[in-house]
């Protein structure tokens, strides 16, 4: 699952303008737990500084061709810097292709999504004053109107 997550909407602030490193401790803690009790591997995106690399662990993406960075506050995010330093084995990557994912201020991670991402309806729009996109995947449909398709593969 990526993540995208601007500190700076979060409290109040225009992206990019006022990284708040305690913001993200607290909302990575929290969502790196709940990914870590379901056993999901969690993928971080950094801010545009960084061309939007994602910063993930080792074992999640065994074949991707590692760059070398590391993520600080004002080049990469807050909460990216939180990821790096949290993960038990972190690496960065320039690009993921991920089952689900949470954008928290609009941080634009649908490029880090397989196709075809379908929105996900939250109950809770909002972190702070950041609004919060969610969306999971599914195959895409090939074949036009003679295909069959596996229902299971829907949900």
């Amino acid at each position: 699952m990526v993540v995208g997550c601007s500190t700076s909407e979060i409290i109040g602030s225009k992206i990019g303008t006022n990284s708040s490193p305690d913001t993200a401790e607290t909302v990575f803690k929290a969502i790196y737990s709940y990914a870590k009790e379901k056993g999901i591997y969690l993928a971080v995106q950094c801010c545009e500084h960084l061309n939007r690399a994602i910063v993930v662990e080792r074992k999640a993406v065994p074949f991707a061709e590692i760059v070398n960075v590391v993520p600080q506050p004002k080049a990469g995010g807050s909460f990216a810097t939180q990821a790096y330093a949290h993960f038990e084995d972190p690496v960065v990557v320039e690009e993921i292709k991920a089952d689900a994912g949470i954008d928290i201020g609009l941080t634009l991670i649908g490029m880090h999504l397989k196709k075809v991402a379908v929105p996900v309806r939250l109950e809770n729009k909002n972190i702070g004053e950041a609004l919060v996109v969610a969306a999971r995947t599914r195959p895409k449909f090939i074949g036009g109107i003679r295909a069959a398709y596996d229902q299971e593969l829907l949900t």
